[in-house]
């Protein structure tokens, strides 16, 4: 039975694929289209980390708090790393003064 489940995944994945390079074979000239596709990754990866970003952490204020600082650091400076570091050291800290409290 499990090699049903293999097969039957395997052919979605192959169609879901393959689909899109059938159907639209020429480029596509339609900006809004473009527009729109072009911004689907990057949709799809914020749905999938934010959760992650809140509910990682012992208290939600902490997720919280450290994702308003990654955004706002993120548009300073640009860096990943400068993101990342101050994101923990937010989160870190809100921790340690959530148990103080």
């Amino acid at each position: 039975m499990i090699y049903l489940y293999v097969l039957v995944m395997a052919l979605t994945t192959y169609l879901v694929r393959m689909l899109p390079l059938t159907v639209f074979r020429g480029r596509l000239n339609n900006r809004f289209i473009r527009s729109f596709l072009a911004y689907v990754p990057i949709t799809c990866l914020a749905v999938m980390i934010f959760p992650s970003i809140i509910y990682s952490t012992a208290h939600i204020i902490s997720g919280v708090m450290a994702l308003i600082v990654a955004i706002t650091v993120s548009f300073k400076s640009k860096s990943l790393v400068l993101v990342a570091i101050s994101a923990s050291v937010t989160v870190y800290l809100v921790e340690l003064l959530l148990k103080i409290i």
